[in-house]
Parts: C-alpha cells; sequence; structure tokens
C-alpha cells in the first residue's frame, strides 16, 4: 500500500512537469502552427542558465532569469529565423529548428562538458512535507507540482480572461482580421514563440535539482520519476 501511494503521487507531479515542458511546445504549435524540435533544447538551456545563475546569484536568481533568458532567445529565433522562412511552409521551419536544437546543444557542450553538473536545492527545502507509512515525502516534489498548477492557472487565465489572450486566439484563426483591426501580427507571433520558450526556460530549473542536468536532457524530456532523490 504504501508504495502504490508513493508512486501514485510521484506519477502526477511527473505529470505535472511534463504539462509544464509541453505548454510552450502547445501554445507555439497551436497559435503558430509551427513544429518547434529545438522547444526540449530551450528546456536544456534554461537548466544549465539556471544552474549557472544559481552559483553567483542563489537558487531564486536562477528560477527567475533562467525564463527571462530562454525567452530573449526566442525573441531572436522568432524574429531574425523563422520569421525569414515562415512563407516556405512547415517542412523549411522543422529543418531549421532541428538544426538549432544541434547548435544549442554543442554550445551547451562547449562550455559545460557532456558530464551531469551539480544542481542543488536550498537547504531550507529540504525536509519531508508529510509521512506516508514508513515513508517521508519531500517537501520539494510537492512545491515542484505546486508551482505547475499555478503556471497552468496564469495560462488559463491569461489566454481566456484578459485582452491580450484574445488577440491571440484570434490571430490562430483569423490573421487578417486580426491585421485588419489594427493589431501587429508579427509581433504577436514573436511575443508567442517567445512565451512559448520563456516556459521551457521556466520549467527546467525546477526537477533540476533532483536529477542533474546533462546535454542529454533533450532526448528524455522530463527525466524519469524513479531517478529523482
Amino acid at each position: 500500500m504504501e508504495y502504490i501511494v508513493v508512486s501514485i503521487l510521484n506519477g502526477v507531479v511527473h505529470g505535472l512537469l511534463l504539462f509544464m515542458v509541453s505548454a510552450g511546445l502547445t501554445l507555439i504549435f497551436g497559435m503558430m502552427g509551427v513544429l518547434n524540435f529545438a522547444h526540449a533544447w530551450f528546456y536544456m538551456l534554461g537548466a544549465y542558465v539556471g544552474f549557472t545563475l544559481t552559483r553567483h546569484g542563489g537558487f531564486w536568481v536562477g528560477l527567475v532569469l533562467a525564463p527571462v533568458v530562454a525567452g530573449l532567445l526566442g525573441i531572436l529565433v522568432e524574429r531574425y529565423m523563422l520569421r525569414r522562412v515562415h512563407k516556405y511552409g512547415h517542412a523549411h521551419e522543422l529543418l531549421l529548428t532541428f538544426g538549432l536544437a544541434f547548435i544549442i546543444e554543442e554550445v551547451i557542450k562547449l562550455f559545460y562538458g557532456d558530464a551531469l553538473v551539480s544542481y542543488q536545492m536550498p537547504d531550507y527545502m529540504r525536509f519531508a512535507a508529510f509521512t506516508i507509512f514508513d515513508t517521508n515525502y519531500p517537501f520539494y516534489r510537492l512545491f515542484m507540482g505546486a508551482v505547475a498548477l499555478a503556471m497552468f492557472a496564469v495560462l488559463y487565465l491569461l489566454l481566456t480572461r484578459t485582452r491580450v489572450g484574445i488577440v491571440v486566439r484570434a490571430a490562430t484563426y483569423r490573421p487578417t482580421t486580426v491585421e485588419a483591426l489594427g493589431h501587429n501580427l508579427p509581433l504577436v507571433y514573436m511575443a508567442v514563440f517567445a512565451g512559448g520558450s520563456a516556459l521551457a526556460g521556466l520549467q527546467a530549473p525546477w526537477p533540476a535539482p533532483s536529477t542533474r542536468p546533462a546535454p542529454a536532457w533533450p532526448s528524455t524530456s522530463v527525466p524519469s520519476s524513479s531517478s529523482w532523490s
């Protein structure tokens, strides 16, 4: 019984982390029709940026600035790369993001190598949230799940309850009408791509202290919950 309950909790948290990874990818594909093959590499980039900033500024600095860096890179990619090939169709966009994925991975290897990096969570988060039978369940895992739920709530409210969300959703189905109403359609697409990239960067640092980042991360997406410490 103890094993079943703990496995269910781990599965729920792991599923919420997968949602955090896929939310940005779904946002970009659903709103722009772009299958961003490099999305998992933006995720890995966020983990390494978070790791680097954590060493110099602290855990929360890394968590806050990792999505900012990923979002800024997303702006540059959309503005100077994707926008130039969009008129040629999905195949060119896929090839572009496929090549970008290799570039990001090789840059990470150039600075950090192939080995795992030691990403540490704060000591004040190293305690059990509660005890199930004889198992102490870590607070940090529940905290990751809570962050995923909070992100879902913010995204839902942003897309369904704000003017920005209305414009973004309208641009998906009636782009010419949105442009005729005076909205800058390229700017909307750039904001969507940057937002999706930032979501990948936002998710990456959370499981990193438990799983440790490596250049192989994109191949496995969120590492299995069985590898959590």
